[in-house]
């Protein structure tokens, strides 16, 4: 398929830049392959059917964007220069693969200070990334990158302005523990407590899953066959509690909705041809385009996405591109917000 049957139009105003308050609070479109229904994301339950399983991605965004300095000494004495990097991440090897700009401007073995108590030695540089190795690890490292960054909004939004001490929550599920992600997985951030004890109320049961979200989401497809693109490897976990409770739950006859396309694409990558999902734990570069056959995932909630993304491929992959192509004519008729500050959709596939 070719990239250009993915592209549409979006009016700039529809671009979010801070998301709905409460978090509930935000819209809700319902689709199915005939309707559209108008909602918000506090009536997920009326949605859903008791036994239904929503399977949660507890992945923990880090403040991944630092601002910093690098001294270099020459015959002119001491200059100075601002480097930007935002950390992918970690190495093996306790260093960190990082965006840095400009890139071409920084040397191997120059330090790059970013605050008072976090600096890090440029130990390699590729085409794209270096490699930083930091002078504090563990908690400490932790503790002064709480402090020295901000976080790693995606490029729309920081286009229009910087990030602040509201994203360090705006941008963070509630569930949030496993520290890795250096971009939220954003359908998770409609859901507050609110919404989480309707869920209850209604029967709907709940897993947890850990998909690291990668700086590899925001970038483009540049091929124009996108059969050509390849993704960037994520790392990722499915603990034996959850692949025990999702399949307790396809036995009984319940469905699997994964809330955001990192946790479908988790899953997907878990599931067996047979779609059974067993503990799981490794890196995926899964590329789900139309054509897919999903193997666990009966529904999707999801916001709305970037024209021309591979993600606009998945959920046209799990809708229909028709179908999908429709359900996004009806969101911009009815100024739906889009992208990660966005409104929500529920795709429900019909068997």
């Amino acid at each position: 398929m070719r990239l250009s049957e993915f592209d549409f139009d979006l009016p700039e105003r529809l671009i979010a830049i801070r998301p709905a308050r409460p978090r509930s609070s935000s819209r809700l479109l319902v689709a199915t392959k005939r309707d559209c229904i108008d909602a918000h994301a506090i009536d997920l339950p009326d949605h859903l059917r008791p036994g239904d399983r929503l399977v949660l991605n507890d992945t923990r965004v880090i403040p991944a964007r630092l601002t910093g300095t690098r001294r270099r000494t020459g015959e002119t004495g001491e200059t100075r220069a601002r480097v930007e990097a935002t950390l992918l991440e970690p190495c093996v090897d306790g260093t960190w693969e990082a965006l840095l700009k400009p890139l071409k401007r920084v040397r191997e073995g120059e330090v790059i200070e970013f605050s008072k108590y976090l600096s890090a030695v440029v130990e390699g540089r590729g085409d794209a990334t270096a490699c930083l190795g930091f002078n504090l690890k563990g908690p400490d490292f932790d503790a002064a990158l709480a402090e020295a960054g901000a976080m790693p909004l995606p490029p729309y939004i920081e286009n229009k302005r910087p990030a602040d001490d509201l994203d360090r929550q705006d941008y963070q599920a509630i569930w949030a523990r496993e520290s890795g992600a250096v971009a939220a997985p954003t359908a998770s951030l409609h859901f507050d407590q609110a919404l989480l004890a309707r869920l209850d109320r209604a029967g709907i049961d709940r897993s947890f899953v850990t998909l690291h979200v990668g700086a590899g989401t925001f970038l483009p497809v540049k091929s124009d066959d996108i059969s050509d693109h390849r993704m960037h490897a994520e790392r990722g976990v499915i603990p034996e509690a959850a692949a025990r409770e999702i399949m307790e739950t396809r036995e009984s006859g319940g469905r699997i909705i994964p809330v955001g396309t990192t946790a479908l694409r988790l899953l997907e990558s878990a599931a067996g041809a047979d779609g059974t999902i067993r503990p799981w734990k490794g890196s995926t570069e899964i590329f789900i385009t139309p054509g897919y056959r999903f193997r666990i995932s009966d529904a999707l909630m999801t916001n709305f996405h970037l024209p021309r993304s591979t993600l606009i491929m998945l959920v046209s992959a799990f809708m229909g591109v028709d179908r999908i192509r429709k359900i996004y004519v009806h969101a911009i008729a009815q100024e739906y917000r889009f992208f990660s500050y966005g409104d929500a959709s529920l795709l429900l596939r019909e068997k």
